[in-house]
């Protein structure tokens, strides 16, 4: 079903145009930079320190349980490694299962998600939803690689809240949670 799906997605969507934007979309996950850069960003004001130490908590956590963890264990192949397809990107070193993209994202994405109630906790969601995509339209995961990132993801968002609350405990390092 994993590769019905990902086949499915080549022949009724592929195209340079969506190649070059999915290509761009993926690149705001590798290595998490588009999530480190906004965490540093939270980080650096006073009313949303504990947002940004709760996202770092939160993309340091998914970061070494899918690398470190859990795809040495699994080392399940990429798509591309069981499917030969010509790739819009340079293909990926490692293995597949799960998506450290989608986790790292989810991760980052949920963490702002429940602990700040603004419009932007949308579009953060949105924009991990399409790094998330993006790895199944580029033919470098499947389904259940980003479906199992994105809920470990949003799972280990939880553990990094409890983590802040305690290192914030008092008001330590100027950082207080959020009402």
């Amino acid at each position: 079903m994993d590769l019905t799906i990902l086949l499915w997605i080549q022949a009724h969507m592929r195209c340079d145009v969506l190649d070059f934007i999915f290509s761009l979309i993926t690149k705001l996950g590798n290595a998490g930079v588009v999530w480190i850069l906004f965490t540093l960003l939270l980080l650096i004001r006073r009313d949303t320190r504990y947002t940004g130490l709760v996202m770092a908590i939160a993309f340091i956590l998914s970061a070494a349980v899918v690398n470190l963890g859990i795809k040495p264990l699994i080392s399940r192949p990429r798509p591309f490694q069981v499917h030969p397809i010509e790739l819009a990107i340079a293909a990926p070193y490692g293995t597949s299962f799960p998506s450290g993209h989608s986790a790292t994202s989810f991760a980052a994405a949920w963490a702002y998600f429940i602990t700040r109630k603004n419009r932007l906790r949308w579009g953060l969601l949105a924009l991990a939803a399409a790094i998330a995509f993006s790895r199944l339209y580029l033919f470098v995961h499947f389904p259940t690689d980003v479906l199992a990132g994105i809920i470990i993801g949003i799972i280990l968002s939880y553990p990094a809240k409890l983590i802040a609350d305690r290192l914030v405990k008092n008001g330590r390092w100027g950082i207080h949670a959020n009402p």
